[in-house]
């Protein structure tokens, strides 16, 4: 990443508001208020991130945003909310399940432009297990966290992968030109 990486004491703290602003969130419970003037100036800064939630090793929910708009702290705490709740992949986590989510932050740097001029090209130029991968087609878009490289480490199977998530046929990589952009993550779990 090209931003410093977040100290072992910011890292647990991120983690600690999350998990808060989860239990609140998945009681009925309002946020408790945020005072950045409490906070490390790396977590008031603008950040962008995602939260990914898991439940005995599978996946149980994971929302984020692609570029920063709020306080870093904020924004997962945000994020965690929403993974627990409006992944419309799964039924909303219930307050049962707190104890035995484990919650992972992907913070993530300012998403950059790759240009390619062939499919080939665009396969050579991804950096597996390092590039987090933005396709868009006109209105639609998806993405991977670098993570997703674990399960789908061929580029070729990781960009057909991310066309049916966005909505469109796995070869429309090979059949026109998408916009892509790449981006890393600091990424760090209970």
């Amino acid at each position: 990443m090209s931003e410093s990486q977040l100290s072992d004491g910011e890292r647990a703290l991120l983690l600690k508001l999350a998990r808060e602003a989860i239990d609140a969130a998945v009681n009925d419970r309002p946020l408790p208020p945020l005072d950045l003037g409490q906070l490390p100036p790396a977590l008031c800064e603008p950040g962008a991130s995602f939260v990914t939630l898991t439940e005995d090793g599978e996946l149980r929910g994971c929302i984020g945003v692609l570029e920063a708009y709020q306080p870093l702290a904020e924004d997962v705490r945000v994020e965690a909310v929403a993974a627990a709740l409006e992944d419309f992949r799964f039924y909303p986590v219930r307050p049962k399940e707190v104890p035995y989510i484990k919650i992972e932050i992907s913070r993530l740097t300012q998403p950059q432009p790759l240009d390619y001029a062939s499919p080939d090209e665009l396969v050579r130029r991804l950096r597996p297990g390092i590039d987090g991968v933005i396709l868009r087609d006109g209105m639609r878009r998806a993405t991977f966290l670098p993570q997703v490289w674990e399960k789908l480490p061929d580029p070729a199977d990781f960009l057909s992968h991310l066309c049916a998530k966005m909505g469109v046929s796995e070869n429309a990589w090979r059949k026109k030109p998408l916009a892509v952009w790449t981006y890393q993550v600091e990424e760090f779990h209970e």
